[in-house]
């Protein structure tokens, strides 16, 4: 799908790697600079939603450093949102707002004046994913329907389902709790791209710092990339993921070429966004 971080047709992920000398919030501006800069898609008054990972407290790789969410939230005011809201919905039996003050995402968005809105505690609409054939519909949550500005914040990591957590597993935090487990019985890695199809993100900021691979996506095996990415194509930056968690010999299930990896593939097929390497601009800082 289209978006304004691009050149010459091609989709830029940019890679940057942490600087002692640097804050982390300086590492994440770097990123975002280098593909054009948080301004291309975020305006004077805007609303932003940010997405993070609150699947479960465990701690970060697991779930969102609040550090990390932070900078974004900064980042997004900076540029003249004039609010941040934080959507998300933990696991299965689990309270989103006690997972959030657990791990601190409820102190950042009362530091960034952000709202803080827990899918569990509303309601939930039926929608058609119009690219969709192992999942072609689902439920989601109403306050998800009514986004202007989307920035994903994903944390890289293995998953013992679905291979992998990048941008585009994401989603599955927004479909209701039943359904979420009826859809990892069978075909998950084919229905996470059907899902995440019916989004659009106007910029994806991946943790690549600290990840697991392997085990995931609750506790697992840590490595330490140090990078930061950002783009604003879910597949070109979930090829770039994926590429780190293969560079760190982890004994995981992504020992294919990463356009195989089914999650890829089978959003190549859908069309979401780069069909191969050569849709790729990598920028590495």
């Amino acid at each position: 799908m289209p978006t304004p971080f691009m050149r010459n047709g091609k989709y830029l992920v940019a890679k940057a790697t942490l600087d002692p000398g640097k804050s982390l919030k300086a590492v994440i501006t770097t990123a975002i600079d280098a593909i054009g800069g948080i301004d291309r898609v975020i305006q004077p008054g805007d609303r932003v939603t940010i997405k993070p990972n609150l699947n479960t407290s465990d701690p970060y790789p697991a779930s969102s450093d609040p550090a990390f969410i932070q900078a974004i939230g900064e980042l997004a005011l900076e540029a003249g949102a004039a609010k941040i809201e934080i959507i998300e919905d933990s696991m299965f039996r689990l309270s989103t707002r006690e997972v959030a003050q657990t791990v601190g995402i409820e102190e950042v968005a009362h530091k960034l004046d952000a709202d803080l809105i827990f899918l569990d505690e509303h309601e939930w609409v039926k929608v058609s994913f119009p690219r969709g054939k192992y999942l072609k519909s689902g439920s989601i949550g109403k306050p998800v329907l009514n986004i202007e500005k989307l920035i994903l914040a994903p944390c890289l990591k293995t998953h013992f389902l679905a291979r992998y957590t990048g941008s585009m597993k994401l989603f599955v935090g927004w479909l209701k709790r039943k359904e979420r487990l009826r859809m990892h019985l069978r075909n998950l890695e084919h229905k996470i791209p059907d899902l995440a199809s019916f989004f659009s993100p106007d910029l994806i900021v991946m943790d690549a710092r600290t990840c697991f691979i392997e085990g995931g996506p609750a506790t697992g095996t840590c490595s330490y990339p140090g990078l930061i990415l950002a783009s604003g194509d879910m597949v070109s930056i979930d090829v770039e993921g994926v590429r780190i968690i293969q560079c760190c010999n982890g004994k995981n299930k992504l020992n294919l070429d990463v356009w195989e990896i089914p999650q890829i593939k089978r959003a190549v097929e859908i069309g979401i966004g780069a069909k191969s390497d050569e849709d790729i601009i990598v920028i590495e800082i």
